[in-house]
């Protein structure tokens, strides 16, 4: 009887790979002109496959041992042809580099990290001539722990700003504030960033609360030393929340990865953790979160540093490629898994998807080399004889949309927008970062799998500014190019999303925001249904007293513009 359900558990297996065969990745960094030597560096280099010049092709910024150069590969038509771009002194050990418009003039900047050598900017002039601006930026020169650097804009000015991960006991972690003319400001202080040293690897600027500002998740090096989650209160202030979110994972934590993994329209974080199982923390839409690795199948159990989600064969889901730093020699340890998303909520490792996927690799990162609208992913491997480009050669039976962002109100990235397609009620989001993963960045570009459909009803985008742009009956297999402003919703929609409020917890004063009409009515529900408040403020900024009502939580309805919006609010 053994043997016989032992035949019958090898015999669905076979069935159900050979149903599922379809995802397949080769290796082709060294016929597609890739051949670098990234040296052994200590808990690895960061990789960016970023369309850094603007052409529409992404290109690779590989990072290396201290006394090689950063290398810069230029996409040309699917080949890449190492390119030399004039930085001074380029020998020095980074571990990011960020491709970013600081001053949002349409060329894309350089950002480098490092641990050994201090942070550096550089301004592109045009034409990919680089300036160094380091001294005068107003960034401290100082040389601390540096690691991953994530974008952002926490004030909603239109420009991006910077937040430093700082791996060190005693040094805390650092955000800086563009002021819109290529310096920066630290604003540690102001916005109520903690003070003390927390081993932070890694960050990424997400609105986990969708209430259309940026928060920011913070991921700690070791047991002991929380994950952060700092929740933007709307007013260029941070509160510090994890706990009672359900975010403070005591793990040694490498990666912040972030996608809407479910479709529900909210934001999911995947967490690699060392020599221990790794942590998907599921949105459960209320300011909290939930670890459903476990349920999930995508705990990983090896030693985890990089990671991403892409759809690898357009199937409308995400599925989930994560990097290891063993070299597959120890059979107790994966050197690298990538998981096939089963549509249910759980995963399949699906071990012939790279095939000989044998290195210590730590960062990685998504993007299209030859524009087939099928993702790729390249990994930066230490003490290797090259970095990985794993091709995507999955047989093409699905249809794709790639949309590409430009801001005008909001930065000129485009990021911390979400951007939301639909295909017969089918919804898909994306959501736009600048460093993420571990010490990597994706591609400016996002790729939407379509399955079968011959139509995208629409695709809509939320920008940072508050303004949303719309697009009917959408055709496949193309990149759709959006500026912002060029499709908007009808004015009273538009005037409706721009209204705010915070803070949320609130313990006395609710203040409401409507940017271009008076809020013409306010009216308060408890939980049950009561009506327990009414107001008419007619006023522009209005300062709503709950002082009164008792602790719990409550609908607030408001009308603006004649039309009404309900949010909830919880009264401590």
């Amino acid at each position: 009887m053994k043997n016989y359900h032992q035949i019958l558990t090898v015999i669905f297996l076979m069935f159900y790979h050979g149903i599922n065969a379809q995802i397949f990745f080769t290796d082709e960094s060294s016929n597609s002109g890739i051949n670098v030597i990234c040296g052994n560096t200590y808990i690895g280099n960061g990789i960016t496959f970023y369309d850094y010049d603007n052409d529409g092709w992404d290109d690779i910024t590989i990072g290396s041992v201290g006394g090689d150069p950063i290398r810069f590969f230029k996409n040309i038509n699917g080949f890449f042809v190492q390119q030399t771009i004039n930085i001074s002194d380029n020998d020095f050990h980074n571990r990011q580099a960020n491709w970013v418009d600081i001053d949002n003039d349409g060329d894309n900047d350089l950002f480098l990290t490092s641990d050994s050598n201090g942070n550096r900017l550089f301004e592109n002039l045009g034409n990919m001539i680089m300036q160094e601006i380091t001294s005068t930026c107003g960034m401290m020169t100082d040389i601390f722990p540096y690691f991953g650097a994530s974008w952002g804009d926490y004030n909603n000015d239109g420009f991006l700003d910077v937040f430093i991960s700082v791996r060190d006991l005693d040094i805390p972690n650092i955000l800086y504030k563009n002021n819109g003319d290529k310096t920066f400001t630290l604003v540690n202080s102001q916005v109520g960033l903690l003070n003390s040293g927390y081993m932070s690897f890694c960050s990424a600027f997400i609105d986990y609360d969708n209430d259309g500002d940026q928060d920011i998740y913070v991921s700690n090096d070791k047991q002991g030393i929380p994950n952060l989650l700092y929740r933007n209160n709307g007013d260029e202030t941070f509160t510090e929340v994890a706990q009672s979110a359900g975010a403070a994972l005591s793990i040694d934590a490498m990666s912040v990865t972030v996608d809407d993994l479910n479709s529900d329209g909210w934001l999911d974080i995947y967490i690699t953790n060392d020599d221990s199982p790794s942590v998907l923390l599921m949105n459960n839409k209320d300011g909290t979160f939930t670890d459903v690795a476990d349920f999930a199948q995508v705990t990983f159990n090896s030693i985890g540093w990089g990671a991403v989600f892409l759809d690898a064969d357009n199937d409308m889901d995400l599925d989930l490629y994560v990097s290891g730093d063993t070299d597959g020699s120890n059979p107790l340890y994966l050197s690298s898994a990538f998981y096939r998303n089963r549509s249910n909520g759980t995963f399949q490792l699906e071990v012939d998807a790279t095939v000989n996927d044998f290195a210590e690799s730590y960062s990685n990162a998504i993007g299209d080399s030859d524009n087939d609208g099928y993702p790729e992913i390249v990994v930066n491997n230490n003490n290797h004889n090259n970095i990985f480009l794993w091709k995507n050669n999955t047989t093409q039976n699905n249809n794709w949309l790639k949309v590409k962002l430009e801001g005008t109100l909001s930065n000129r990235n485009g990021v911390g927008s979400f951007i939301e397609i639909s295909i017969n009620g089918e919804k898909q989001y994306r959501y736009t970062l600048i460093g993420e993963g571990y010490l990597s960045q994706n591609s400016g570009t996002e790729i939407f799998g379509l399955g079968t459909s011959s139509i995208v009803d629409y695709v809509k985008v939320k920008w940072l500014s508050g303004l949303e742009d719309i697009f009917y009956n959408v055709s496949p297999n193309q990149t759709l190019n959006i500026v912002e402003g060029s499709s908007p919703l009808s004015s009273k929609e538009y005037d409706l999303r721009k209204f705010s409020y915070f803070p949320n917890p609130v313990e006395n004063i609710l203040t409401l925001n409507a940017l271009s009409n008076n809020i013409n009515n306010i009216v308060i529900f408890n939980m049950l249904g009561q009506e327990v408040m009414q107001l008419q403020p007619n006023s522009l900024n209005s300062e709503l007293d709950m002082s009164s009502l008792q602790t719990g939580t409550y609908f607030v309805k408001v009308t603006v513009a004649n039309e009404t919006k309900t949010i909830r609010v919880v009264k401590q």
